[in-house]
């Protein structure tokens, strides 16, 4: 049943994304704002199809903690799930990606009409500057910039791998960021098939406030975003009837 469900799911998942990228054809013509509207529902969509087939439901706790306006948001990578389930979180959110997925048929140019910030991770320093301007005029529009800090997926329970970007963008934009916690991993394995039935819990946290030091920012932001997703992790795998230290390697493949 578990490979029946999963099947049907990711069959159903993929082609919802299909069909939306058609019916969201006609918002290339309209404002930005009118296709970040279509996307949200695209995403809500999927999140429907995800609990409805995959018996995976959602538990969101701290959305009073989301701060209006402009606003750097770090979330937890462990997952596919979070690139689209975050987006009905905010209000007009953007998002840090690598240059490569802006050079995708399709998904790039919808990344585009997005207006998304590309990082060329091969560019070094340039890619920074690049970066830091992008992300500032989205800003100053208001705009929330999601960005993962470890920079791709790690499976539950591994040691956290964050990047110092983050810092500079917190230094650079004088905007609070807000951590987010999760523990998708378990539910939605990174490079796997299988969708496990049971609760994706994410958790908004206290937004760290403006003007702190970078090396302080970073310190304070891995903490929260570790401490808590550990604690989510653990509740997951107690929903699983998973031991609470089962090693990541061994999780990914059960």
């Amino acid at each position: 049943m578990l490979i029946l469900r999963s099947l049907l799911f990711n069959i159903a998942f993929y082609v919802n994304i299909i069909l939306w990228m058609l019916m969201l054809l006609p918002t290339f013509a309209m404002p930005r704002r009118a296709f970040m509207r279509g996307a949200q529902a695209w995403a809500r969509s999927s999140l429907w199809l995800l609990r409805v087939i995959a018996g995976i439901r959602v538990e969101i706790q701290g959305r009073e903690r989301i701060p209006p306006g402009g606003l750097l948001v770090a979330a937890k990578h462990q997952s596919l799930w979070e690139t689209f389930a975050l987006l009905p979180l905010f209000e007009d959110p953007t998002f840090i990606l690598k240059q490569e997925l802006m050079w995708i048929p399709f998904f790039g140019w919808y990344a585009r009409k997005a207006d998304c910030v590309p990082v060329n991770r091969k560019a070094g320093s340039m890619a920074l500057i690049k970066m830091m301007t992008r992300a500032r005029e989205e800003v100053v529009e208001g705009r929330q910039i999601v960005i993962f800090p470890e920079g791709t997926r790690r499976p539950p329970g591994a040691p956290p791998a964050y990047k110092f970007g983050v810092s500079h963008l917190y230094v650079n934009l004088g905007v609070a960021c807000l951590p987010i916690a999760l523990n998708s991993g378990l539910f939605w394995p990174r490079r796997q098939f299988i969708r496990r039935p049971g609760t994706i819990r994410v958790e908004i946290l206290e937004p760290i406030a403006p003007g702190l030091p970078r090396d302080e920012f970073f310190r304070q932001m891995q903490h929260a975003i570790e401490s808590a997703s550990e604690r989510l992790v653990a509740e997951g795998r107690r929903e699983l009837g998973l031991p609470a230290d089962r090693p990541a390697t061994n999780l990914t493949n059960a």
